[in-house]
């Protein structure tokens, strides 16, 4: 059952209604995830600028889908994983790094899986990354740039996955054959 009501246009706060307008406009529907967030016009704003933020930084489609997907997975969304499996199709991204992705198992390209290592290094460790692990991931191949990237990416990601969380926001109908559960044995 939601705890968090789901908006519409219509029952949204006034400060929220422009931007589910873009929302309907960018997805062709207004995403449950959005609709939630829109109770609060500010927290929609946020999601909605890290977004575009985080889709404008320097990683490519497969490497997006690599850091939204390792933390979507890491901290359970239920919502966000059907979600960016669908993103990832749209993207184009290869099935066998989301299926990687979607079970916990590592990636086959060892520049992908140094940045789902340092994703969740990241995560795990609360920011606390050791001078070794920083090392590892320039040697793959990444630098600073990327190492703040995936902080914006993680920010984007918290406000989506905290609020799926406490919202038990119902996945959308276009994402729901790719509902997922977190694996009991990761």
């Amino acid at each position: 059952m939601t705890t968090l009501k789901v908006n519409n246009i219509e029952t949204a706060p006034e400060g929220s209604k422009e931007l589910l307008e873009q929302s309907l406009k960018a997805n062709g529907m207004i995403p449950g995830l959005h609709g939630v967030l829109a109770g609060a016009p500010g927290i929609l704003e946020a999601y909605q600028t890290l977004h575009k933020l985080f889709t404008d930084s320097s990683f490519d489609k497969d490497e997006l889908t690599v850091v939204w997907q390792t933390i979507n997975v890491e901290h359970a969304c239920h919502y966000c994983v059907p979600a960016h499996t669908a993103i990832a199709k749209m993207m184009k991204v290869d099935d066998a790094i989301t299926e990687s992705l979607r079970n916990e198992t590592p990636l086959e390209n060892p520049k992908l899986e140094a940045l789902r290592t340092m994703t969740l290094i990241i995560v795990r460790n609360r920011g606390h990354v050791t001078p070794e692990e920083l090392q590892a991931f320039y040697a793959a191949g990444y630098g600073e740039r990327q190492v703040l990237e995936i902080i914006l990416g993680l920010s984007q990601k918290i406000i989506s996955n905290y609020t799926n969380h406490i919202a038990n926001t119902p996945v959308d109908k276009p994402f729901e054959k790719f509902a997922w559960k977190k694996s009991v044995n990761a």
